[in-house]
């Protein structure tokens, strides 16, 4: 069985940047669930992460068991909105801590009411520092979580704070934007957040084209996560695909 951070973490010392499609089954119907797993299979990305902020946690397990069904080689991950999006068909799960903010329910709560159960769940379990980044909007995730984001001009709050993730034992960074953000995170403050790390950090949220893609890849992210943008034009995927491909194939040569 696929080890889901050790291959994250190869990934990032080989250099190598990973492809995350995530898939919120509150906003993306059967059909249209579909089609992207049918564009998947000639631009497959390396993850796909199930779940969200408005998700129920039944259609959290129908979709994870379409991906299962149509995408069977392609790990997944539940990327959990709430406590009870725990699907034990997937490979692992992120158990986030909503580090940016002050909200104790997000930090340690939630987590209490689901340590045994996901214990018993034979998930992978990796802990990951969550931070989000203001983004121009008000975001499901920060409404629902009740917290302020990061502001986007104070890099080195955030840089702090992934450091304490780090600090803490998280295996995993992970800076958000939020779903359909106004603007993605800052180039400066990923790279700021880069040079603090040992770990490997994920960038989420508002990269809807190849440039926006391209700014986070050059700022230092070792995953960069897709949702959004696919939910309204599947076919990026093919693009982001391709351009990925062809910067593996450079960054090799050299």
């Amino acid at each position: 069985m696929l080890n889901v951070l050790t291959f994250i973490e190869d990934a990032s010392r080989q250099g190598r940047v990973l492809l995350a499609v995530l898939v919120d089954p509150g906003k993306l119907s059967l059909n249209k669930l579909r089609h992207l797993l049918t564009v998947a299979e000639s631009s497959p990305p390396d993850l796909f992460l199930v779940g969200g902020s408005t998700s129920d946690a039944i259609d959290v397990k129908a979709c994870v068991a379409e991906i299962r069904s149509m995408r069977p080689g392609i790990p997944v991950v539940i990327f959990p909105g709430n406590e009870t999006q725990v699907d034990e068909q997937a490979d692992a799960l992120l158990l986030l801590s909503l580090i940016s903010g002050r909200n104790p329910d997000l930090l340690i709560g939630k987590h209490v009411e689901a340590a045994r159960k996901l214990k018993r769940s034979g998930l992978e379990i990796i802990p990951t520092g969550y931070i989000l980044i203001e983004s121009g909007k008000v975001t499901s995730v920060a409404y629902m979580s009740q917290t302020q984001p990061i502001p986007r001009d104070k890099s080195d709050i955030a840089a702090k704070t992934a450091l304490s993730a780090e600090l803490l034992g998280m295996k995993l960074v992970y800076l958000e934007a939020g779903s359909g953000a106004k603007w993605p995170v800052p180039p400066e403050m990923i790279h700021a957040v880069k040079l603090e790390l040992g770990i490997p950090l994920i960038v989420g949220g508002g990269i809807d084209s190849l440039e926006k893609l391209s700014l986070a890849l050059d700022a230092g992210a070792n995953l960069v996560v897709v949702g959004n943008a696919l939910e309204k034009d599947p076919e990026l995927l093919h693009r982001f695909h391709a351009h990925l491909t062809t910067r593996s194939s450079r960054f090799q040569q050299n």
